[in-house]
């Protein structure tokens, strides 16, 4: 049995409300007392850790995660131990691995090799949810929610098609995801922007939200838009919620592209009149004004229907791109949210095909330059020469939508990391930090208690986690202690897998994964389910 006390902390206890200095004794994977300084005399066996100078907060939740791989591939999980986050919510954007067929997990592979690579030396034997997080369960480093992804499920009923869905497969998608629910998963998460996600209307994503809100979770949605028709994604979404009940978590809520600058107060004000109406909405945000997704994405949705296969095969085919060509450069692809593209601002992170390193942290229009192309036919080749499987930094986000967004009362932090590609975006080993050290600290736009509940009690409430997210007594003793004054950042564009600094300690069920900042290599993290309805 592990026995921690940890003396002189801090207590920052992700209720919002102010902090206190207490010793803090952990037992068994569980928080079992919280004594004023000094009142509990160590017994024989149990470690002491002195945390003067020390915050002790709940460990964080990472309410957008893509480690839906990589957790299997390194399970000490370095990115997300490192700063801190004890739990993170896989099954994003609506593709991931489960639930699956042979065809679909093929194809999904394939699809997402950009987000997660395509690992040949992992052995994928799950097919259903509940494998999928039984094997997670067989040792990670964090514990791991799960969202059911609807592009997936939809692959494997609907096709890869531009097709409605008919009465019968919408009424199959609502079977398949009331069994995911029942072995587990958290709610729905649905990509709007990508293959096949994108060809669903609102009728079949109201269908499958009342099945969620049946089963008492929450939808979360990559919306439609995040450029010229943002706002009216975001409408379209909580419509989605109000007409289902279904509580509505808007994930990685931005404000890009030029359209957008300067208003994320008319998001903000939208939010919160539903709010007001009585609709359930949180959202999650990262705090980088860049973003990051696959090359193949910005393509229009008619050229990726039919999946990888189909795309490649329209990349050359003369008539077909040239109006590919005018969808992105002349009317604004649906792929590039509606605005049309400004190669400059398009960054290549990672490849598959390593004949491609040298594009890797060079913009499409240096790339045109170097080949003495346009920027149009040097996005094409490299989306061939790769399979689809490029990775991309979006440089379109405004730093004041970014900071407002954040202060939201509703807010809470997803990383979005993708930790693929040779340079995958900072904010996959940076986030939790930069909102402590960078905005908290050295910007002061929150407190230091606000801070702390933006990234642990509020997302433990929207995944309806009874025994986490608070420094409590009987609580799991997911926790993390970090220096408030040194908390940073290391991450950047150029070196995106530094981890940050200040974080000290970090327990996941009360076993130390991370050491005087370095990793221990254990594994105490597990799947954690959704509890069925009317359970304690």
């Amino acid at each position: 049995m592990t026995r921690i006390l940890i003396t002189s902390a801090t207590v920052v206890d992700g209720t919002e409300g102010p902090a206190r200095t207490a010793d803090v004794l952990v037992e068994d994977a569980r928080i079992r007392a919280i004594l004023p300084v000094g009142q509990h005399a160590p017994t024989p066996g149990t470690r002491v850790i002195d945390a003067t100078g020390l915050v002790l907060a709940p460990g964080f939740i990472d309410m957008h995660a893509h480690s839906d791989l990589e957790i299997l591939l390194d399970p000490t999980h370095p990115s997300r131990i490192t700063q801190g986050i004890t739990t993170e919510v896989l099954g994003q954007d609506g593709l991931s691995y489960a639930p699956v067929d042979d065809a679909v997990l093929t194809g999904v592979r394939t699809a997402i090799a950009s987000w997660n690579t395509n690992p040949t030396d992992l052995d994928f034997s799950w097919r259903s949810v509940g494998e999928y997080l039984a094997r997670l369960d067989q040792g990670i480093a964090t514990n791991a929610a799960y969202l059911v992804p609807h592009g997936t499920l939809r692959a494997g009923i609907v096709g890869w098609d531009d097709t409605r869905a008919t009465p019968g497969q919408i009424a199959h998608m609502q079977d398949v995801v009331a069994a995911a629910m029942e072995q587990g998963a958290v709610g729905l998460s649905a990509g709007l922007t990508y293959t096949p996600g994108m060809y669903a209307d609102d009728d079949e994503l109201v269908a499958l939200c009342l099945t969620v809100a049946a089963h008492d979770g929450y939808f979360a949605p990559h919306q439609r838009s995040y450029g010229a028709g943002a706002l009216d994604g975001y409408a379209a979404m909580i419509r989605v919620a109000r007409r289902t009940g279904c509580p509505l978590h808007l994930t990685h809520a931005t404000m890009n592209f030029g359209p957008n600058e300067g208003r994320a107060h008319e998001l903000l004000a939208m939010v919160d009149r539903a709010v007001e109406d009585g609709v359930d909405i949180t959202l999650d945000s990262y705090p980088y004004s860049v973003g990051a997704t696959s090359l193949a994405a910005i393509l229009p949705s008619w050229s990726t229907a039919g999946g990888t296969g189909a795309t490649l095969a329209r990349l050359g085919d003369s008539d077909a791109l040239e109006r590919i060509r005018h969808d992105l450069e002349v009317t604004g692809s649906d792929g590039c949210h509606g605005v049309p593209v400004d190669w400059d601002t398009i960054e290549i992170s990672g490849v598959r095909n390593p004949d491609l390193d040298d594009v890797v942290g060079r913009r499409i229009t240096d790339i045109a330059a170097d080949q003495r192309t346009s920027p149009f036919d040097a996005f094409v080749a490299v989306l061939r020469d790769d399979d689809l499987a490029t990775g991309i930094l979006q440089h379109v986000g405004h730093e004041e939508n970014v900071r407002a967004i954040m202060q939201h009362p509703r807010h809470m932090a997803g990383s979005d990391g993708l930790l693929a590609g040779a340079k995958p975006h900072p904010r996959a080993w940076g986030t939790f930090a930069r909102y402590l050290g960078h905005y908290t600290r050295d910007l002061g736009l929150m407190s230091l208690e606000e801070c702390v509940g933006h990234l642990t009690g509020r997302a433990a409430r929207r995944l309806r986690l009874r025994d986490r997210g608070l420094v409590r007594n009987g609580y799991a003793a997911d926790l993390v202690l970090f220096d408030p004054r040194t908390v940073a950042d290391a991450a950047s564009y150029a070196d995106p897998r530094r981890p940050a600094t200040g974080i000290e300690y970090v327990l996941v069920a009360g076993e130390v994964a991370l050491d005087r900042g370095r990793l221990t290599g254990a594994l105490a993290g597990r799947a954690l389910r959704r509890r069925p309805i009317g359970t304690s």
